[in-house]
């Protein structure tokens, strides 16, 4: 009997396929204990699991490159962390076998991530991934993971660990549905990579039956359990045309009667740079330089180091262009060498932008790089600063930009709603704004980007939100100035075309992203566009927004 289930789509586009489940998950190791003297063997066995697995981790990052080797890189440092280490070995000393040992002490640090809020709890996923691997390694099982088919099917898994979809095959893998998750997991991050829809916080997704036929809709969040005959056409229909659509899509971003929406790529550094060029992105519009200061968590990169690495990034778009935003620490991306590690509320505290006020060197030594980065190259620099509230913010950071012979566009983050309330003072001070829609949704409604509960505050269509781009894009247009949109709302292409209604001029995604959003922006007009925006925003609701928007862009 057909039935609509109803979760959070994350990754645009339509599939129909059978259900295949993700391998059973390692069971919690009996509590033995182990006589004294067995303790050197046991801690030995524990550590040469640990190197394994963090090996295996490594070696997978590298076959899959982009933002899957960051997530895996990140996932291996997990499994060698020094303290867990520490705590395992200090388990086994007092008696614990190697496996039983590892589980308690993840399971002890996964308490501490899960009460950490935002990005540190959405790693809950990634740690228990690699607790199962290490596990198994010790029981001699094999791994959790995905099944084996020589036919394309529906991934299903309570949440999908990096390590397993790093490498998926999409041909094989139609799409993915999880129970877990928010559209900034990991799960949807890859997924949009891999340009494979997918609909996460589905209720109940792991009782779905093996081999049963779904449909599975990652824009709106439906997926259909065993659709009727003319549902399963209308599904068949909705995946030929978006795959005929994809294929047909090129060359710049434009409306139907050839507005101009240039269509560029969110990166982590120049690792991405391959996937974004293959996808014909026409520049960056997000560089997220955090992941270099990552790497070392004790200083700051030199400054010869960063403009390696920035280099490397702006000569793969000659004459394209390419925004910059400069480090954003703090809350979920905290450095020991930067960052308050006391803070009550860190995702309200000092972040972004005001952290590198609180430290003016950093902040010099990276702009003097990517002064010297894009010396004499023809690429179109534009540098931004995250977590800006209002125009002293906006004027420190020009000032700073100014002093370090920065020649290019300065601009600011809107990702308070204090700063899209007043954008056009702020934008009296730099020359664009770039609206961050996952951080500006959850300060608007004071919902954790990272609790499934509230995952309806972070839908980008909710016309609250809309509002907000709303007057962005007003204050812009009015002084001559750029708004561009980076988060994950530029990503949906229903919503991208809302949003060039708005007045925005231009949108910034993942490289799985662009050829969808390409695809539906040029089959509408901008006068469309514009009657979509207002339809969506005359709504009350997220899919009231969303169902209003759709109405107009499909002529009904």
């Amino acid at each position: 009997m057909e039935t609509t289930l109803r979760g959070v789509g994350v990754s645009h586009g339509v599939a129909l396929g059978q259900v295949r489940h993700m391998g059973t998950a390692v069971l919690e190791p009996p509590a033995k204990s182990v006589p004294a003297g067995e303790a050197p063997r046991e801690q030995a066995r524990a550590r040469r699991a640990v190197e394994a697995v963090a090996a295996d981790l490594t070696a997978r990052g590298n076959l899959a490159g982009g933002e899957a080797q960051q997530v895996l890189e990140a996932q291996a440092l997990m499994a060698a962390d020094p303290e867990l280490l520490a705590d395992v070995d200090r388990r086994i000393a007092v008696g614990s076998t190697a496996e039983r040992a590892v589980y308690d002490a993840f399971a002890s640090y996964r308490a501490l991530l899960a009460g950490a809020g935002e990005y540190l709890a959405g790693r809950v996923a990634d740690l228990d991934d690699v607790r199962n691997r290490i596990v198994a390694r010790l029981l001699g099982v094999p791994m959790p993971g995905v099944p084996d088919s020589d036919e394309p099917y529906v991934l299903v898994a309570r949440d999908l660990a990096p390590a397993d979809t790093a490498l998926l095959d999409p041909s094989l893998v139609l799409a993915f549905v999880t129970e877990e998750g928010g559209p900034t997991s990991h799960s949807a991050i890859l997924a949009r990579a891999l340009g494979v829809p997918a609909v996460v916080a589905l209720p109940g997704a792991v009782e779905l039956p093996e081999g049963a036929l779904v449909g599975v809709d990652g824009s709106t969040g439906e997926v259909v359990l065993e659709p009727g005959a003319e549902r399963r056409a209308e599904l068949e229909r909705a995946a030929s045309e978006r795959r005929a659509s994809l294929g047909a899509s090129t060359g710049p971003g434009a409306t139907s009667d050839g507005h101009r929406v240039p269509l560029l790529a969110n990166i982590g550094g120049p690792a991405d740079v391959a996937a974004a060029v293959a996808a014909g992105a026409e520049g960056v519009g997000l560089f997220r330089t955090e992941f270099l200061f990552l790497d070392d968590q004790a200083a700051a990169p030199s400054q010869d180091r960063q403009t390696e690495v920035y280099r490397q990034v702006l000569e793969a778009f000659p004459q394209g262009k390419v925004v910059v935003r400069v480090l954003d620490a703090g809350a979920d991306k905290p450095l020991a060498f930067l960052t308050p590690s006391d803070e009550p509320n860190p995702a309200l505290g000092v972040r972004g932008l005001r952290s590198l006020l609180e430290h003016p060197g950093v902040l010099a030594t990276q702009l003097r790089a990517l002064a010297r980065a894009a010396d004499g190259l023809p690429v179109h620099l534009e540098v931004m600063a995250p977590m800006v509230a209002d125009r002293a913010d906006a004027k420190a950071f020009a000032d700073a930009c100014r002093a370090a012979g920065l020649r290019a566009k300065f601009g600011a983050m809107v990702e308070i709603p204090s700063a899209a309330l007043r954008a056009r003072s702020i934008l009296a001070e730099v020359e664009f704004v770039s609206l961050g829609t996952n951080d500006l949704a959850q300060y608007t409604f004071a919902a954790d980007r990272q609790v499934g509960a509230l995952a309806r505050l972070q839908d980008p269509w909710q016309p609250a939100l809309l509002d907000l781009v709303a007057l962005c894009a007003q204050a812009a247009s009015a002084d001559d100035r750029g708004c561009g949109v980076c988060g994950e709302a530029a990503s949906d292409p229903l919503l991208a075309c809302v949003l060039v209604g708005l007045g925005v001029t231009s949108l910034s995604m993942g490289a799985g992203s662009i050829a969808h959003v390409r695809a539906t922006l040029a089959k509408a007009t901008l006068a469309q566009c514009r009657r979509a925006a207002e339809a969506a925003r005359a709504a009350d609701s997220a899919p009231g927004a969303r169902r209003a928007a759709q109405g107009v862009l499909s002529g009904e």
